[in-house]
């Protein structure tokens, strides 16, 4: 996840927002790879415009849809009209509205105000949200490798625009005048916090320092900027070259007949006979999980571990070394001993100690169990095959998933039938209408970007309109992998007080359908479904004033809650009998597989915490460096990880090198939001576990207070609000089965 929730400096600018589920970092690609340095809506969206000036060509003025109101329904993009060749010359032009705009601020010769220079800031930079929306959303699902090349070429133009707002003294110094100013103002409770976001943002990005480190910082930041784009696309380019062809049946025991004909349909794609398989999760997964072929599961495991570690033209360990000396570089020029100090001020954690606290206090919780967990894979898997050998990580989800079959008599293909993607939809829908009132309604005079993706107008309780949100759910050639939500267009209130409603899209990569079957998914599937869903009703039930605070502009370490506590409707019974629906003959899901789904839910929980713990750990270990590194990538991550491991070493594998996540999106020094989120949705479940999980009124409260809130207030205030009390670790130790589940809560 990916998830950078930074401040704005332009409210009107694109927030590019994504996250990833639980899927590892090589799963998918973090598309925000330039926000490490760009945290304000003016540069986020001045990074994104550097990127987005890869179309080439020009077009006629009188001819482009940017330049003009929008005459579509809610003002969405008119994706219709949009060409190539209009891209260009929208780009630039919004850059000069920019820096137009940024000049009037910076040199107004009237004396600073909250409104002259705070709110004017916010309120900037519309062209530039418009033009960068629609490409950031089309350049995710449809890439390809002249937008690449181009990103390339251009970041290093993203990283100077930045800096000269930044750095930009006359601008910094009325924001610091409105800003010592601020006990005079008597500011609403989002007005104050919009001036101390402003000011914090200019600090983080150099305004006070010398003008000796002020240049410092810009050739940092501007190398930066072309590192991190080279080491997202090394990854995905040398993840998107592997290809496993398979043309002899006897090499396809124990796969599934989905994994079989999803196979079949992407060798055909590609003009090939046979079967074929890629690491794309859709592909990779049910492989890992299924082929009863030891050597090809090695394979795979193999090539999925070294992307971007073959020594080659796409290898990015040195790209690592540069990129964490880089950051510890720019922590040192803010006074700081390690960037992770530097980064952690923003977030609920605060401090590297906090973070480890949390990380040492789950490991030492969860360890036991996972050490247990995998004596007793690797013992059943000595009984199934009655020979002696260890269980390796390439052996893991294939023994798993058998032992998980033996003990609860459940897996993947015997849910399928009762996943099909239109019912999950609308009954996903319709949770979202029973908790909140809302309602959904497609509407095919909404343009999109690709025949795949549906749009839908989403009303409120009272009948008022609330939102747009578009649905993109399959793989594509030349789409991301892993999944996402993006903002295609944030909430505000203008300067006359009218509400400007957001414009979201969810984005995943979801099991296709094939010649004889509709789109079946995995339990693993609906739950991203609903993570990726909970994202969304952050982003369309936000009622603030200011395009900044809005939605999903919180905390780095909040962000993750509203998406997180969705998932835990799905191992609810009440919940599951309304989700699984048999798509031949209608049928419910019979009640002793909802049962045995439940129970299901904490198979491998240990397991599964200490190998994001990893993840956490490896973050913070190249982020709490305070001398330059030079050293072995490779053995570096060995000794980050080791009291983490569960599983035997494989030594040449390596996951930092795509380690996108931290190296090329937002979270470096973050990773660990994932676990804190999960601390956060468990203990915030707990109140709908108390007061039933359909209960309107606890839901009003969680709308009230957490998702229509934005970033207006501290996080640690508003979930105290919503919850009562402060979270405790013990509601999810309960709820992964560490802890006895009839320990109280409350």
């Amino acid at each position: 996840m990916i998830i950078n929730a930074p401040h704005k400096l332009f409210g009107h600018p694109f927030r590019a927002f994504l996250t990833v589920s639980h899927l590892t970092p090589h799963s998918a690609s973090l598309h925000v790879g330039l926000k490490s340095f760009v945290p304000s809506g003016l540069l986020r969206n001045i990074s994104y415009l550097i990127i987005l000036l890869s179309m080439a060509g020009m077009a006629n003025a009188a001819e482009n849809p940017f330049f003009g109101k929008y005459k579509t329904l809610h003002g969405t993009p008119p994706f219709d009209k949009i060409k190539t060749e209009h891209y260009e010359p929208a780009f630039e032009e919004a850059v000069r509205q920019l820096e137009r705009e940024v000049k009037t601020i910076a040199t107004n010769p009237e004396p600073a105000t909250f409104a002259n220079t705070v709110v004017a800031l916010d309120r900037g930079g519309e062209l530039m949200q418009q033009v960068s929306s629609a490409f950031f959303n089309v350049l995710n699902a449809e890439a390809d490798d002249e937008m690449m090349e181009i990103a390339q070429r251009v970041s290093p133009m993203l990283s100077e625009s930045s800096n000269n707002i930044y750095l930009n003294e006359d601008l910094f110094r009325r924001v610091k005048a409105v800003y010592n100013g601020r006990e005079g103002l008597n500011l609403s409770g989002e007005g104050a916090k919009l001036l101390e976001e402003t000011y914090e943002a200019f600090k983080k990005r150099g305004a006070t320092l010398s003008n000796e480190d002020k240049e410092t910082y810009r050739q940092l930041s501007n190398e930066m900027s072309v590192l991190t784009v080279r080491f997202d696309q090394n990854a995905l380019k040398d993840k998107n070259r592997f290809e496993l062809h398979i043309t002899d049946k006897k090499d396809l025991a124990g796969l599934p007949e989905s994994a079989l004909e999803a196979a079949v349909t992407l060798a055909k794609s590609k003009g090939k006979e046979g079967w074929l398989f890629n690491l794309s999760a859709p592909s990779y997964q049910p492989f890992m999980r299924y082929s009863a072929s030891r050597e090809l599961r090695e394979k795979m495991y193999r090539e999925y571990m070294s992307t971007g570690n073959k020594g080659d033209e796409l290898d990015n360990k040195e790209i690592v070394r540069r990129i964490v000396n880089i950051r510890l570089e720019t922590a040192r020029l803010m006074g700081e001993a390690n960037f992770a100090e530097y980064n952690l001020h923003h977030t609920m954690a605060k401090s590297p100690e906090a973070v480890y606290r949390l990380l040492d206090e789950l490991l030492e919780a969860y360890k036991p169990a996972a050490i247990n967990e995998y004596n007793a894979v690797q013992g059943f898997a000595l009984g199934a095959e009655k020979e002696n050998f260890t269980v390796m990580p390439w052996d893991w989800s294939y023994y798993s998933e058998k032992l998980k079959d033996v003990r609860f008599n459940v897996n993947d293909e015997m849910t399928r039938p009762y996943f099909e993607l239109n019912n999950v939809r609308s009954t996903i829908f319709g949770l979202a209408t029973r908790l909140y009132g809302i309602t959904f309604k497609e509407n095919k005079k909404i343009l999109v970007y690709h025949p795949e993706v549906t749009a839908y107008e989403v009303f409120d309780a009272d009948g008022s309109f609330l939102a747009v949100l578009y649905t993109d759910f399959h793989p594509r050639e030349g789409k991301q992998s892993g999944a996402w939500m993006n903002e295609v267009k944030p909430q505000y209130r203008n300067a006359k007080g009218e509400d400007s409603r957001p414009q979201t899209i969810i984005v995943m990569n979801f099991t296709r359908p094939t010649e004889t079957k509709p789109s079946l998914l995995t339990f693993d599937e609906v739950n991203t479904f609903l993570h990726e869903f909970g994202h969304a009703l952050h982003g369309m039930l936000t009622g603030c004033t200011y395009a900044s605070l809005s939605g999903t502009n919180v905390y780095h370490d909040f962000v993750e809650l509203p998406s997180q506590i969705m998932e835990n409707w799905l191992t609810e019974k009440e919940f599951l009998d309304c989700i699984a629906v048999h798509y031949e003959t209608g049928e419910k899901i019979p009640q002793e597989l909802v049962q045995r789904l439940t129970d299901a839910a904490n198979f491998n929980a240990g397991y599964l915490c200490c190998r994001q713990l990893s993840f956490g750990f490896l973050d913070m270990a190249w982020h709490t460096l305070t001398v330059p590194f030079e050293g072995d990538v490779t053995a570096f991550e060995k000794a980050a990880q080791a009291k983490t491991a569960v599983l035997p070493e494989v030594p040449e594998v390596l996951m930092s090198s795509a380690f996108s996540h931290i190296f090329s999106g937002g979270y470096a020094a973050g990773y660990y939001g994932y676990k804190w989120a999960e601390v956060l949705d468990a203990d915030a479940f707990s109140v709908f576990k108390k007061n039933g999980i359909f209960d309107r009124e606890t839901a009003k409260s969680f709308r009230d207070n957490v998702l229509s809130r934005g970033g207006t207030e501290d996080p640690a205030v508003l979930y105290k609000r919503f919850r009562g009390q402060e979270p405790s670790i013990e509601a999810l130790l309960i709820k992964d089965g560490i802890r006895d589940r009839s320990a109280p809560i409350f």
